[in-house]
């Protein structure tokens, strides 16, 4: 080390080497990540997009740093070959050779002129408003590191956009007209279903959404916290997964509707079937309740309704819209017609066995009858004056029209009594039972 110069100590000839070659690798590693930032895709779409908003702020103040970046890069190898020369004048460096390379190496022997739309638009170690700006060779590597760090983060950033957005929102907008295609054909049109119309609402946003992420992409980015690498943080898509989940609803609205066009015919018979067995039914307990009135006194029979011709009718539109392929409108139709059609056929057959259940008590007392008085004619009591008088009298009142059930009911009770006296008769003074049979 020599006599402190104005720059400090006077380097001597080794330390003058050194710093000329960590000087040199920094200019080549500069070099390459300035021609690596001009060749960029993203600079290049920059250079050419009509940009708004944010994105064409941030583009302005990063146009004019690069250009200052390359000032830069243009003084410091100016400067690093100045000081190359200088030592290449002698092998041996003389002391006056030396104090000239420090300066050079470390005093703020780099001047920098520029625009005075370069200096205001990028900012400045010296502040804003300068024509030119003086930098030792060490500051001059620091104010470029900077430079290049924001300018390369809002390139990777507007191109990391451009890379994802616009070529999913382009695949999501072929899907959109697949599907509208598919629902104009079963359909499925704006003012004419709810799909439809979200459709139109999807096309519409899709395109314009398309515009703002090719004319401002920086507004469709998410930083990620903390980080401080240039393009740290993701494309944001909250817009574009919503109308991506839209579409999904849509499509499945759609399927429905197709899976409707693909069984309409067989559902319909179904429905026809349903609904003609229902008719059947009530027929049934008209015709019943008729027999039922004529045969049984005494007794309440509730009234049957008619036909359901609500349900024929909705039958019939929803034939109509089969017919004339207007398939959303016949989906919910026929859901609503099944459920419609099933309830009627369970309410008839409840009709049926309300109208009925007079008859059905009838048959039950006569089965009854008939059974007790084969039990007393299997144990030889089928001549018994009282068993034979009141069963002649329960059969008369069962098979008379009109029968009164409830008189029915109690002389088949006296039936079943004397039946069982016969059976087992007391005999006084003796608890247990004692067979007549022997008697006679």
């Amino acid at each position: 080390m020599g006599v402190a110069g104005p720059s400090g100590p006077v380097l001597d000839r080794d330390e003058v080497d050194r710093a000329l070659a960590r000087l040199g690798a920094e200019h080549e590693a500069i070099e390459t990540s300035l021609l690596a930032l001009q060749d960029h895709a993203g600079r290049r779409l920059l250079e050419g997009a009509e940009l708004t908003g944010t994105t064409r702020e941030r583009w302005e103040t990063v146009e004019a740093s690069i250009t200052l970046l390359w000032s830069y890069f243009d003084a410091y190898a100016d400067a690093l070959r100045s000081a190359r020369e200088i030592r290449s004048r002698r092998r041996w460096s003389n002391r006056d050779d030396l104090v000239e390379l420090t300066e050079l190496l470390r005093g703020e022997s780099v001047t920098v002129a520029g625009s005075a739309t370069a200096n205001a638009a990028a900012p400045t170690m010296a502040g804003t408003g300068r024509l030119s700006e003086r930098f030792t060779l060490a500051e001059l590597v620091e104010r470029m590191n900077e430079l290049y760090a924001t300018s390369l983060d809002m390139v990777v950033t507007a191109d990391a956009v451009w890379s994802a957005l616009p070529a999913r929102i382009d695949l999501l907008a072929a899907e959109l007209q697949r599907t509208r295609k598919l629902a104009h054909s079963v359909g499925v049109r704006p003012g004419e279903h709810p799909s439809g119309d979200d459709l139109e609402r999807i096309t519409r946003t899709l395109t314009s959404l398309r515009e703002q992420v090719v004319s401002d992409p920086l507004a469709f980015w998410a930083p990620a916290q903390g980080s401080s690498a240039p393009g740290g943080g993701r494309p944001d898509t909250t817009r574009y997964d919503r109308e991506a989940r839209a579409l999904d609803e849509v499509r499945r609205e759609i399927d429905a509707v197709l899976t409707v066009r693909q069984d309409a015919e067989a559902r319909l018979v179904r429905l026809r079937d349903v609904l003609s067995r229902a008719d059947r039914t009530l027929a049934e307990a008209r015709s019943a309740r008729g027999e039922v009135l004529a045969k049984i006194a005494a007794s309440e029979v509730p009234a049957v309704s008619g036909p359901p011709t609500a349900l024929q009718e909705q039958l019939a539109t929803a034939s109509e819209y089969r017919r004339h392929a207007q398939w959303h409108r016949l989906s919910p139709l026929l859901e609503a017609l099944e459920e419609k059609a099933e309830d009627e056929l369970l309410r008839a057959r409840e009709s049926l066995s309300a109208v009925t259940a007079p008859l059905a008590v009838r048959a039950e007392l006569r089965g009854r009858l008939d059974a007790y008085k084969a039990k007393v004619a299997r144990l030889g009591f089928a001549e018994d004056p009282l068993l034979v008088e009141r069963y002649d009298a329960a059969r008369r009142m069962l098979w008379s029209a009109p029968c009164d059930l409830r008189v029915a009911e109690q002389a088949v009770l006296r039936y079943q009594q004397a039946a069982a006296e016969v059976l087992v008769p007391r005999v006084p003074g003796n608890d247990g039972p004692q067979d007549r049979r022997g008697e006679s």
